[in-house]
């Protein structure tokens, strides 16, 4: 059994990690830090067997196997050196780091330590995602030109102070938010990049970071892929659209499992991370295409990866210097 302290019971931790490591018979969830009084009863409702713990250096006891860093972005790197240093395996939230530098510092300590190291880009497990994945594996679309991927919606949700009050090139705003995962899947899909173009808009008022943002990639593989990210339009455009040589797929709507854990949706449920026919991606030419069933999403694999990684020695999940690569196209937007 591996023994777990979450740092952080924000929606990271209270919504991602609490519940995929509750599903997962490898792991006891045996610690959460936070200071929020709120936070703290929820925590000690949803996992009774876990001490509240008020400061990431209570984390260090020696009671814990693996530390998960859920808090702000611009504290990843802060609490991962602490938990690393300390020898303490350890699962940083997308991204790893604000800066390039930093996460090259972080890994470097990590790996100097033998202390394995991963990052949570669960996007990658997304049933969409692996659904294009799929098709690029398999050669079905021809040769890809144009990959484009949006993250996009008006949220009625209030944003966390954090978010709020943090510069977009200190890790505030939705290039680092959400450009994390689109840039990360670009870059699984289709390789190093060469060319960057950016255009990081900020609408609302008084506003100190991106809220509307657009990323172009051209790889060395010679596609194009274009990113769009905002959490301000009155309408969402397609979740993906993938242009080849010989067919295209074009496919709206979100991955579901963000919203089933939201609504309390056991990782177990035979219907987590399976998506309705209705919102089955389009194959084919226009005129000629038809609903492609969507790939079973898959979250939960890539704490089954890790605990595989943890007891028997093999890679971990998402190797951080992949990280390092969606990071410096970020950063150096920002300047």
């Amino acid at each position: 059994m591996i023994r777990v302290a979450i740092i952080g019971y924000g929606l990271a931790g209270r919504v991602f990690h609490g519940p995929l490591l509750g599903a997962d018979p490898s792991y006891s969830v045996r610690g959460i830090v936070t200071a929020n009084p709120e936070r703290a009863a929820a925590a000690a409702s949803r996992h009774p067997d876990a001490r509240i713990l008020s400061g990431p250096g209570q984390v260090l006891s020696g009671d814990f196997d693996l530390a998960v860093v859920a808090a702000p972005t611009p504290s990843h790197v802060e609490l991962a050196t602490l938990t690393v240093g300390a020898g303490l395996p350890t699962v940083v939230d997308k991204p790893l780091a604000v800066r390039a530098a930093d996460a090259e510092a972080l890994i470097t300590l990590a790996e100097r330590g033998g202390v394995p190291l991963t990052v949570f880009q669960n996007r990658r497990w997304d049933g969409d995602f692996l659904t294009v994945r799929r098709l690029v594996t398999e050669g079905l679309l021809g040769d890809v030109w144009r990959f484009e991927s949006r993250f996009e919606w008006l949220s009625a949700r209030p944003r966390p102070a954090w978010k709020i009050g943090t510069a977009g090139r200190d890790g505030g705003g939705v290039a680092y938010d959400l450009g994390a995962h689109l840039v990360d899947q670009a870059i699984q899909l289709f390789g190093p990049v060469k060319e960057v173009y950016g255009e990081l808009d900020r609408h609302r008022e008084n506003a100190v970071n991106d809220d509307d943002s657009f990323i172009a990639l051209t790889h060395e593989s010679g596609v194009r892929s274009h990113l769009g990210m905002s959490s301000l339009v009155a309408q969402r455009g397609f979740r993906f659209r993938v242009l080849g040589s010989a067919s295209a797929y074009g496919k709206w709507g979100l991955d579901p499992q963000e919203s089933q854990l939201a609504s309390g949706m056991s990782p177990l449920d035979d219907g987590f991370g399976v998506e309705p026919a209705r919102a089955h991606g389009i194959l084919g030419r226009d005129g000629e295409g038809s609903p492609l069933p969507t790939e079973r999403g898959a979250y939960r694999a890539f704490y089954a990866r890790l605990a595989e990684a943890l007891t028997g020695g093999g890679p971990v999940p998402v190797d951080p210097r992949d990280a390092l690569a969606a990071i410096r196209v970020i950063e150096d937007l920002h300047g």
